[in-house]
């Protein structure tokens, strides 16, 4: 008897554990989703699509698409890595507030112009260092 409820308090205990690891991924892939890492990888199909004739771009929007849930899943999987699931939560707090909405929809933006940002940054710098080789 001793060791039938041995046995059961163990699968409890596991089953407990996974559980609560699916809660953890699934809050985890909240706050990515949440937070605008969407409109990046939108930002890599549109690019993607010129590279292809535009008569395939419906079929190649599903495909790309369809590798989303993976790649989520394995980003999921580094921020697990990196915060506690009690962080996650307070992030996803903050990312369902009026001001975390406006950051997330604004990513796509943000890293737009953050980009020319850095080519301008990139080209002074390339004067500078000119300065110095001369």
């Amino acid at each position: 008897m001793k060791k039938l409820f041995t046995v059961l308090a163990i699968v409890v205990a596991v089953q407990f554990a996974v559980a609560q690891n699916d809660a953890f991924k699934q809050d985890a892939i909240k706050v990515i989703e949440k937070s605008g890492a969407g409109a990046q990888f939108g930002m890599v199909l549109d690019q993607i699509k010129t590279m292809i004739p535009e008569e395939r771009h419906e079929e190649l929007t599903k495909d790309f698409n369809s590798t989303l849930p993976s790649l989520y899943s394995k980003i999921a999987e580094v921020y697990m890595e990196e915060f506690t699931h009690d962080d996650l939560k307070k992030i996803l707090s903050f990312y369902e507030s009026e001001v975390g909405k406006k950051l997330g929809s604004k990513q796509g933006d943000l890293m737009e112009k953050g980009m020319i940002a850095g080519e301008q940054w990139g080209m002074d710098l390339q004067v500078l260092l000119m300065k110095y080789m001369e």
